[in-house]
């Protein structure tokens, strides 16, 4: 059973649609771009999404490639996942989606396309105890199980 929340939304071009799940079960929901935007091979560019959102308290926004984005388009996300925080919804915080062009072709990403998807998780905060020892170790540290 998926649960559903209240979430503020600004669309930049009123034009194009809301972000929206593809089905009944999705937990990621799509960005729409909002402008065509042509990726020389090699390089990084950002492509606008078209929405500010107000992440509610007590969630981050994560922003993840769509799978079919490297096969379709050579694109892939540099960074691997965005994360959009609960102070991040000013008047100029629209949503990039970064990507990086693999190919040997110049890509292009048309307007109204969907190349990312969002997903809401929940996070907390940590209050750090700081501690002088951690006990003996249980493994044997980076990589230990091979």
């Amino acid at each position: 059973m998926l649960y559903t929340m209240h979430v503020s939304i600004t669309r930049i071009d009123p034009s194009l649609p809301l972000p929206k799940y593809e089905s009944t079960g999705a937990v990621g929901f799509d960005f729409v771009t909002r402008q065509t935007t042509h990726i020389e091979p090699g390089a990084i560019a950002l492509v606008p999404g078209n929405v500010i959102v107000q992440v509610p308290a007590g969630y981050a926004l994560l922003v993840l490639p769509r799978s079919s984005l490297p096969r379709k388009k050579a694109l892939v996300c540099p960074h691997s996942i965005g994360i959009i925080d609960q102070d991040y919804h000013g008047p100029k915080d629209e949503i990039f989606i970064q990507v990086r062009n693999t190919g040997s072709e110049i890509v292009t990403v048309e307007r109204g396309e969907r190349i990312a998807q969002g997903m809401f998780v929940r996070v907390e905060q940590a209050q750090w105890n700081e501690v002088d020892d951690h006990g003996a170790p249980t493994r044997g540290g980076f990589g230990s199980t091979g």
